[in-house]
């Protein structure tokens, strides 16, 4: 088994055991790695308290570039006297790191800069109040500019006082028209919104909260906003009958119709499972996987699968893993014998008598 595939195991056994995803695992289990083995006085003083865990990362983060001599000598510097560290903020301890790294091998640091672009993303979080962080990690040229754009076209809008929006709400509303106004020509690229409501929330009969897939739950007013708009707009808007357990309100099927099955069952298990399987990981389903592997009798169904992402996908083929559908949900148990159970969100309000019916919405701009 490769090594590689030996660390995803123990980082997600790592991340299971702090009830935290596999990805800060595996810098939980770096990070111990790095400042035990090269880091010796960061280290020493970690264990007196003197830095936090998050200091101890940026120390460890603004020196990977560099040899492990000259991490010796960053190190040196900076945790040498335990009590001169402890008066250092979080933000002291990167800028004197990320200055002697610079400082002993600059070339090394060049290097990690040019590298780094190949890192640029876009990510997207709930906010507080139905809003969402849309995030851009861009090379410092693009993201500056990107900014001085928006703060130009702000600046130009509110230049006569006619515009009442503030100079945040011009700048986001820019940004959204700039990204989305390629989609409104004719033949642009769909843009699938799915949003899961009881057709009771639909019709407004109840206000069952509506689950807005990449976001999260959203009250039934906006629901039926979101619907009500996109039929305003004459967007193209499908409707898909998914059905719930009684009692569980977990989903349990859909409607095959315009899909072929596998296509709609690996959609079906992102709708149901919402986020990773994997206790307390919460990213975003990649891939939809056996519980019970194929090679070793397991079936393709809703029953034996789970929606995982990349990660804890690779890290399960691990030796010691086991999975299998349970009452529970899935039970997986760990090489160290712990054994974790989860089961899919509850998508609905459970009423006392049923429908059982949801209405799956896509609306396609």
């Amino acid at each position: 088994m490769p090594a590689e595939r030996r660390g995803r195991g123990v980082a997600l056994q790592v991340g299971l055991a702090r009830k935290e995803s596999h990805h800060r695992g595996q810098r939980h289990l770096a990070l111990a790695k790095v400042v035990a083995t090269e880091m010796p006085c960061l280290w020493a003083a970690w264990r007196q308290g003197k830095v936090t865990e998050y200091g101890a990362t940026l120390a460890a983060r603004e020196t990977a570039c560099l040899e492990v001599g000259d991490r010796f000598e960053v190190d040196r510097l900076l945790a040498a006297d335990p009590d001169a560290l402890d008066r250092m903020s979080e933000r002291e301890i990167a800028s004197f790191c990320r200055k002697h790294a610079a400082r002993l091998d600059s070339a090394a640091v060049v290097r990690r800069r040019r590298k780094a672009g190949a890192d640029r993303h876009v990510t997207i979080r709930p906010a507080p109040d139905t809003m969402v962080y849309l995030t851009a990690l861009l090379p410092v040229a693009d993201g500056v500019a990107a900014y001085a754009a928006l703060v130009k076209a702000a600046d130009a809008a509110r230049a006569d006082g006619a515009d009442e929006r503030t100079r945040g709400q011009v700048m986001a509303d820019t940004l959204v028209s700039s990204v989305l106004g390629g989609h409104e020509a004719a033949g642009g690229p769909r843009v699938e919104l799915a949003l899961v409501m009881t057709d009771q929330a639909v019709f407004g009969d109840t206000e069952d909260p509506a689950h807005l897939d990449g976001f999260g739950w959203v009250p039934a007013e906006l629901g039926r906003e979101i619907v009500a708009g996109a039929v305003t707009a004459e967007d193209e808007v499908w409707l898909r009958r998914l059905y719930t357990g009684p009692t569980t309100g977990e989903l349990v099927a859909m409607d095959s119709r315009a899909r072929v099955f596998p296509a709609g069952m690996a959609r079906f298990i992102r709708l149901r499972d919402q986020t990773c399987r994997t206790p307390w990981c919460g990213a975003p389903i990649r891939q939809s996987d056996h519980v019970e592997p194929v090679a070793e009798g397991g079936s393709t169904t809703v029953e034996n699968g789970q929606g995982l992402c990349e990660a804890c996908n690779h890290a399960k083929q691990a030796p010691g893993w086991r999975a299998r559908p349970s009452p529970e949900g899935i039970e997986t148990a760990t090489p160290t014998g712990h054994r974790h159970h989860t089961r899919p969100p509850m998508l609905v309000t459970v009423h006392d008598a049923p429908p059982v019916r949801l209405d799956y919405y896509v609306l396609a701009t």
